[in-house]
Formats: structure tokens, C-alpha cells, sequence
């Protein structure tokens, strides 16, 4: 019989309170996504997806929380978090990133691709997740994938059916640099707005016009404030799904490697959700009756190079991205 003394019954007993949560955090772990997209965006449905498959695959092991609508605050916010390691996982636009990291930047660069379909096979090329590389360094985040949207367009509430008219428009777009630098090349003033005063923007005059995708802009029917719609096919906005690179780290290797495939796999299930189902939201604009026009590809050649004189110097991966989306 194995006899345990006073003094080490004593010293067991003291240690149980500190044991017990590192047993606890060894059986179950927690986790916490942010994102600022609201309920029924498809990011927001890949984001519950995978906190469901995190679930199954675990056993109830891995559970996650999705913090949508920008709960934990906008995106700078959330990177802050990511970085301190007080927010596990984030589904973060490559505009915030692009705005810290030009390399990153450059998959907004106009013209890479010229259609929904294409962005999806673009955004999967190893080349491409390769521009996740200077992540952990640059933003002490990691980069897991892809999620995307479609090509984006322009309402005008005046009608124009060329890039030509875009020339003197007061104009609501993303404010990464990369969209401020290409729209203002051609001759718009760009002009932030908050996303929930945009209708009311264009309805009363403070703006000319929106820049965003179809998806978006059916859901908040755009359409009723337009005159025109002219479908760029030049720039998307993806967004990246990443770890906090301390809470990943930490984590047992068998459980980056269960989170990181199950991040593949819901990730290219928003992918081709969302280029499958574009087709029909296009038709759903044309039968508002709003006059549609589409950017043909020979108006496009000088805005490209003036673009790239201006961003090829910060990000020379444009000119690889460019060979890549000719190809697809």
C-alpha cells in the first residue's frame, strides 16, 4: 500500500484549485469569432457553420461563439483584440488588412479578375493564400482563407453607362486606399459614409452614387435609389478568416489542424454559394427595370496602368496576380 503523507495530502489538496482549470481547458475550449457583417450576410452563415462543424468534429470539445454586427467593435477594434489575444478568430476585410499591409492590398487591385466566377477560383490559388505569409509578423495574425463577394457595382442616382461617367461623382466607397486611388484615377471624389446612412445619402442628394456588390446591394435594395447601374467588373472586397497568432500558438496542434480544414471547407462553401447564386440577383436587378450597363474590357487598359504606376512600386505581387487571374 502506497502511504501518502499529512504534508503531501496538504500540498495535493492546495493544488487542486489551480489543476483543475488546466484540466478543464484540456477537456473543452472556448472560442470567440468576430465579424462585422450582420445576420443573414453569407460570411456570417460561414461563420456559424464552422463554429457547428467545430462542434461535431470535436465532440462538443471545440465551441465557438460568433459575434456578429460588429459586437466586439469594427474591424480596427477587432484587430486589436486579435493581436492581445483576447478574440480567437475573425473574419477581417482585406480592406483592414490591406490598409496595414500593402502585399495584402493588392489582391483589391482593379482589373485581377472580371467576374464572380473568376474571383473564385482566384481566391483558392495557392499563390494567392500565399499572401497570408507576412500575416503573423506584420499583424501577429494567421491567415486561414478566403471568404469573397461578387464583383462590385455602382448605383447612380443619375444615369451613366460608361467609366466616363463616373468622371466629377461623389462617390460612397470602401475606404481602402487601393478603391480611393482607382475610383479617384477616374475622376470620382470618393466620400465615406457610415453603411446605414447610405440609402438616405443617395436619396437626398449627399451623394452621387454607391460602390458595392450585388449581394449587398439587393438586400438593401439599392435599386430604389438608382438611376443606373453600371457593373465595373473591376474590383471585389474578400475578407480573410483569421487566428489570433497567440491563441494559435498555444493550441495543440491537432486542433489547428481540425480548425484550419474546417475553415477550408465552410469557406468554400460561401465561395460557391455566393457565385452561384449572384447569377440570379443580377436578374433580380434587371426586372426592376433600372437601366444596367456593363464596363467593356477596352475602356479598361489606361486606368490599369495608371493604377499599377501608382501601386506596383508598394505591392509588386500585383504584377503575379495579374499573370494568375489572365489565366484563370
Amino acid at each position: 500500500m502506497i502511504k501518502i503523507s499529512r504534508r503531501q495530502l496538504v500540498a495535493g489538496a492546495a493544488a487542486l484549485p489551480f489543476a483543475a482549470p488546466l484540466v478543464a481547458r484540456a477537456q473543452s475550449t472556448q472560442l470567440r469569432l468576430g465579424l462585422i457583417t450582420p445576420v443573414g450576410h453569407s460570411w456570417n452563415d460561414a461563420a456559424l457553420r464552422l463554429a457547428e462543424r467545430l462542434a461535431q468534429q470535436s465532440d462538443g470539445r471545440l465551441t465557438m461563439t460568433v459575434f456578429h454586427s460588429g459586437q466586439l467593435g469594427n474591424e480596427p477594434a477587432m484587430m486589436q483584440q486579435l493581436q492581445s489575444g483576447a478574440l480567437d478568430m475573425g473574419i477581417i476585410q482585406a480592406a483592414e488588412l490591406g490598409s496595414r499591409v500593402e502585399h495584402i492590398a493588392a489582391i483589391n487591385a482593379p482589373y485581377l479578375v472580371r467576374s464572380t466566377d473568376a474571383v473564385a477560383r482566384l481566391v483558392r490559388h495557392p499563390e494567392v493564400l500565399k499572401l497570408f505569409d507576412v500575416l503573423p509578423r506584420q499583424t501577429g495574425t494567421i491567415g486561414l482563407g478566403w471568404a469573397i463577394t461578387g464583383m462590385r457595382t455602382v448605383f447612380s442616382v443619375k444615369p451613366i453607362d460608361s467609366i466616363a461617367g463616373l468622371n466629377g461623382m461623389k462617390l460612397r466607397i470602401n475606404p481602402t486606399p487601393v478603391y480611393r486611388d482607382f475610383y479617384q484615377l477616374l475622376g470620382s471624389a470618393p466620400t465615406p459614409i457610415p453603411t446605414p446612412q447610405v440609402f438616405d445619402a443617395m436619396s437626398n442628394g449627399q451623394v452621387d452614387g454607391l460602390e458595392a456588390d450585388i449581394e449587398f446591394s439587393w438586400n438593401q435594395r439599392f435599386d430604389k435609389v438608382a438611376k443606373s447601374i453600371l457593373r465595373m467588373n473591376a474590383v471585389f472586397m474578400p475578407a480573410a478568416a483569421v487566428a489570433s497568432g497567440r491563441v494559435w500558438t498555444a493550441m495543440p496542434e491537432a486542433d489547428r489542424e481540425l480548425i484550419a480544414a474546417a475553415v477550408r471547407t465552410v469557406l468554400d462553401e460561401q465561395i460557391d454559394s455566393l457565385a452561384g447564386e449572384e447569377p440570379a440577383l443580377i436578374e433580380n436587378l434587371r426586372q426592376t427595370g433600372v437601366p444596367m450597363h456593363e464596363v467593356p474590357q477596352e475602356d479598361t487598359t489606361e486606368i490599369i496602368a495608371a493604377f499599377d504606376k501608382i501601386w506596383m512600386p508598394k505591392a509588386p505581387v500585383i504584377e503575379q496576380l495579374r499573370e494568375i487571374g489572365a489565366a484563370l
